[in-house]
């Protein structure tokens, strides 16, 4: 491994030399052929992906789902399964597990699958399932409030479990990622977790890479690919570089600015539009943001439009509410602030934020109209928005103070250090809305990191939590979302189209519109 990316190293480096001299631009023959690299010298097939998520900034620091957002790897790369998955439309359907029964509305009973093996060998049965949830609740708080465990059961394949209180989407909660099923007897030294996935992970190294191996125990069917190896490539370009150079077979989180290189014979995209919001979340601990006319200005600020047409080049969709406008609960089924740079600049006006000294930034009481953005890069869209916010923000009057860094997290940690957090996050990622407002919205919500908080919330999520049919949740949905908009806590700018590019002899790599499923044992190389 260390030969490999020493050579990848090697190769991005004569590249990015090259291209000093040539451009940008690549014909068909620069851009390498379909089928290089596709096989090593004892005939096995490899596959290398590059990825500009994988890394300890977006919380993925292992494969190990009972560790904070880790489970995205874990599932994305074949080594962990869930009891139950989502198909194309987000409704569930079985995959380690093969039904469940909602027998009232604290208690559930799942039946494992037979034939069912975790990697080492080992048969999966509904007591080596209970004693992966019940370490999952133990050491995860996200997901022990989640699923509100009181007891479990197993018996055979059958797994009962009692909830302290009615979750009507206890099923989708045990899809996120947290859910995949580990063998936890076999540890997790190094991060490294033992799953029922078509791959087997043999070394980790945080935020740089990720090998794994077929699984020669897997239980659905032959695994086409021998050897894979996940890299972390951060920058965009030299993801770009990497594919263009045949270093790589496949890419997630290209630049679109890079997207017109790989529009040719010698590559594939395989995109699907997801819930993945791109958000400004506000910091109540802010005396500034705890104006409303701030609040409402910065929401009328944004050109949603213009961020996702000339920045992102079309490859999104404009944001209203929390959801996409392929949920019921999604689109214009809300209102929120439209861009009215005129109106922005009124409404400041009228609550005394004025420009005094003609300098172009307003102040009020002596203090001038400074907004510190904080945001991370890994996802290229976020420095994107960034840019794109000061920008026409700055003609309303803001200082926009931009901080886009890796250590994001301990900067909103400090509650009065920052005013607006821009962040990307699956918002409807279990298939059920409450997943974002249980995250992001209660006063006891992990990500909710500026303080929010809203009486009509609390009450709404109450209701929300004691009801089991789809269409009344829809509409609590909504008008969650309606809350959460006039208060303008939140802004919701645009919503991720999720693509892969490949090689064209790359088989079997397909996007979801959970962003979870990546690796398969259909992944192949022709």
């Amino acid at each position: 491994m260390k030969g490999l990316k020493k050579s990848i190293a090697v190769c991005l480096a004569m590249a990015l030399t090259l291209a000093a001299f040539t451009g940008c631009g690549a014909s068909k023959t620069e851009s390498g052929s379909a089928t290089d690299n596709t096989q090593t010298e004892d005939g096995k097939k490899t596959f290398i992906f590059g990825d500009t998520t994988f890394n300890a900034e977006n919380e993925e620091a292992n494969i190990d789902p009972h560790d904070t957002y880790c489970g995205w790897a874990c599932i994305r790369y074949g080594v962990g399964e869930t009891l139950f998955k989502f198909n194309d439309n987000m409704e569930l359907e079985p995959w380690v597990a093969e039904s469940f029964e909602n027998v009232d509305e604290l208690t559930w009973k799942v039946v494992i699958k037979d034939g069912v093996t975790f990697s080492n060998g080992k048969a999966v049965d509904a007591a080596a399932v209970k004693a992966c949830i019940e370490n999952l609740v133990a050491v995860h708080e996200r997901a022990a409030g989640d699923l509100a465990i009181d007891t479990i059961e197993a018996d055979g394949q059958t797994l009962t479990l009692k909830t302290t209180t009615p979750k009507p989407t206890l099923m989708n909660y045990l899809c996120d990622p947290y859910g995949c099923v580990i063998d936890v007897e076999a540890g997790n030294a190094d991060g490294i977790v033992v799953g029922t996935g078509p791959f087997v992970c043999t070394e980790l190294v945080t935020s740089d890479h990720l090998n794994l191996v077929k699984n020669e125990n897997y239980w659905n069917g032959e695994v086409k690919i021998d050897e894979a190896t996940v890299l972390t490539i951060s920058d965009g370009d030299t993801l770009a570089l990497a594919l263009q150079n045949g270093d790589i077979d496949a890419a997630y989180g290209m630049a679109y600015a890079n997207y017109p290189l790989f529009e040719n014979d010698d590559y594939v995209f395989t995109g699907t539009p997801t819930s993945r919001a791109f958000f400004c979340q506000m910091n109540y601990n802010s005396p500034v943001i705890k104006d409303d006319a701030v609040r409402k200005a910065l929401a009328m600020g944004i050109d949603k439009e213009g961020f996702v047409e000339t920045l992102l080049n079309g490859y999104g969709y404009v944001g209203i509410g929390a959801f996409p406008e392929n949920f019921t609960f999604g689109g214009d089924v809300v209102k929120t602030e439209s861009y009215d740079p005129e109106a922005a600049k009124a409404l400041l006006e009228e609550a005394g934020w004025v420009d005094s000294d003609g300098d172009g930034i307003r102040e009020k009481d002596g203090k001038t109209l400074t907004i510190r953005w904080i945001s991370y890069p890994s996802r290229q869209e976020l420095p994107l928005l960034a840019e794109s916010a000061q920008a026409t923000l700055k003609d309303i009057g803001f200082d926009i103070q931009l901080n886009v860094t890796a250590d994001h997290g301990t900067i909103v940690a400090e509650k009065d250090q920052w005013d607006v957090y821009a962040a990307a996050f699956v918002t409807c990622g279990i298939g059920d809305p409450m997943y974002f407002f249980t995250t992001h919205c209660l006063d006891d919500s992990s990500k909710n990191r500026g303080g929010y908080h809203s009486d009509a919330i609390q009450e709404l999520a109450d209701e929300m939590n004691a009801t089991f049919d789809a269409s009344e949740r829809s509409d609590i949905a909504i008008k969650m979302q309606q809350e959460i908009l006039d208060d303008n806590a939140f802004i919701f700018c645009s919503f991720l189209r999720m693509s892969m590019i490949m090689k064209s002899n790359v088989t079997g790599l397909e996007a979801h519109p959970s962003d979870y499923y990546e690796f398969t044992a259909d992944l192949d190389i022709e």
